[in-house]
């Protein structure tokens, strides 16, 4: 074993898991009732990454896997299974807050209680024999296979959480939480990676410790982040349970109402269609069915079966239709050669980590404008996009009051911009008016 490649990546590691698990832990959240989901998640996350911290620590300061490496083997698989129900059980309760119950606690705990005893038999009692290593075999099968159970349950459950925001939100709100996909497939390769790896002969020990610090901090990094836009997802997921929870009896007798309330629902819905109110910013399943006079479940259900689309496509659908009617209702364009100006985001030329949906969708405006400017042009209609950088709008502002200290996050805002500050609402409409003004081809 190259023991100074070993010690630098145990060095490496162990400060940086230090600071992320004390900081996970100890770290204020904005005092809102509404946060103790989140705030019990991240200490859960935190208890992780301590845990490993003290396998690495055992690891720099004992030198166990120079005297012993079955043992080694054995002492990371132990702490890997306690990790794998922390981190999953931490995923879970940002979407199911009541996950955590004292009855699962004992029953993973009982269980991981039996893996360490285990371990301890096969360290014990087969010392220095053959059956030893097919022992650590064993362990390594069994973690491998419980980790997959906990990923089965997680991503289905994501699955689920997407699929009823997909039917009740007009908002992608499915993205706030793509994170949590991305990190259990990440975590998957990496558990599975670190229950095989761990039998890496000595000289490469170094790449299994150095593999854990691109993981933590994206780990990290993703919590942060979350907590922009965490009140908003835990209020829809608040909502959906609850409305759910109301219609569970009127849901029943679905079968059986649907020749009569289907026509009464089509003239309803067609009027709605025919005052635009799809245009309403945000706009839920929950406020539409009541201002439909109308159940929710009737009016999801209608919706799947008549349009087939969710909710939110339906409302996209709509939305675009509108826009082109807009496009088809403006032959003045052509008599005035005047301009037609799309407001986007500097996401859309410039990849932001974190933010694939959004950049994905500010992406096709700008595609959007350039694919209109070239359908015009031999109609003398310009058409510009305007790609603003970090504006302080109110949802920016909100989002900065939300923080435990605003003025700190609204220096690290500012700190991004390259102009030293942030731009304004009016300097955007100004561009967009400057568009409307300027003459000739663009």
């Amino acid at each position: 074993m190259n023991e100074y490649l070993y010690h630098i990546s145990l060095c490496l590691s162990l400060p940086l898991m230090l600071f992320f698990g004390f900081h996970m832990l100890f770290a204020p959240v904005p005092e809102k009732k509404i946060f103790s989901n989140y705030l019990f998640s991240r200490r859960l996350m935190a208890v992780a990454l301590l845990v490993l911290s003290v396998n690495y620590g055992v690891h720099l300061f004992f030198d166990i896997r120079v005297r012993d490496v079955n043992l080694t083997i054995l002492v990371n698989l132990v702490t890997y299974f306690l990790c794998y129900w922390l981190f999953a059980s931490a995923m879970m309760t940002l979407m199911e807050g009541k996950y955590v119950t004292r009855r699962l606690v004992l029953r993973h705990l009982l269980m991981w209680i039996l893996y360490t005893a285990l371990a301890c038999v096969v360290s014990i009692c087969f010392e220095d024999s053959p059956l030893q290593f097919f022992g650590l075999v064993f362990l390594a099968a069994w973690l491998i296979g419980y980790g997959l159970f906990l990923t089965y349950r997680l991503i289905r459950t994501y699955n689920k959480s997407v699929r009823m925001f997909e039917n009740t939100h007009s908002d992608d709100i499915g993205s706030y939480i793509q994170w949590l996909s991305i990190f259990t497939y990440w975590a998957v390769i990496f558990g599975v990676g670190c229950a095989l790896l761990t039998f890496l002969p000595d000289k490469y020990v170094f790449l299994w410790v150095l593999s854990s610090i691109p993981f933590y901090i994206y780990l990290y990094c993703c919590y942060q982040n979350y907590i922009l836009f965490y009140e908003k997802v835990e209020n829809a997921f608040l909502e959906d349970i609850t409305l759910s929870e109301n219609n569970v009896d009127q849901g029943e007798h679905i079968a059986e109402d649907i020749p009569m309330y289907h026509a009464s629902m089509e003239k309803r819905i067609q009027d709605w269609i025919s005052q635009e109110g799809y245009r309403k910013p945000g706009i839920t399943l929950n406020e539409l069915s009541t201002e439909l006079c109308t159940n929710r479940t009737y009016l999801s259900e209608y919706i799947n079966r008549v349009y087939h689309k969710t909710f939110r496509d339906w409302i996209s659908d709509l939305r675009v239709e509108y826009a082109k009617r807009l496009m088809k209702q403006m032959p003045h364009l052509k008599v005035s050669k005047g301009c037609i100006t799309n407001i986007t985001s500097l996401v859309a030329i410039k990849g932001i980590a974190s933010r694939a949906v959004y950049s994905a969708s500010k992406g096709a405006v700008l595609s959007l404008s350039r694919a209109m400017a070239a359908d015009y042009l031999k109609d003398g209609v310009r058409v510009n996009c305007v790609c603003p950088g970090t504006v302080l709008s109110p949802s920016l502002q909100q989002r900065i009051d939300s923080e435990p200290d605003p003025e700190a996050a609204y220096h690290r805002y500012v700190s991004r911009q390259p102009m030293g500050r942030l731009g304004t609402p009016e300097e955007i409409a100004a561009a967009a008016g400057m568009e409307d003004r300027v003459k000739g081809g663009a």
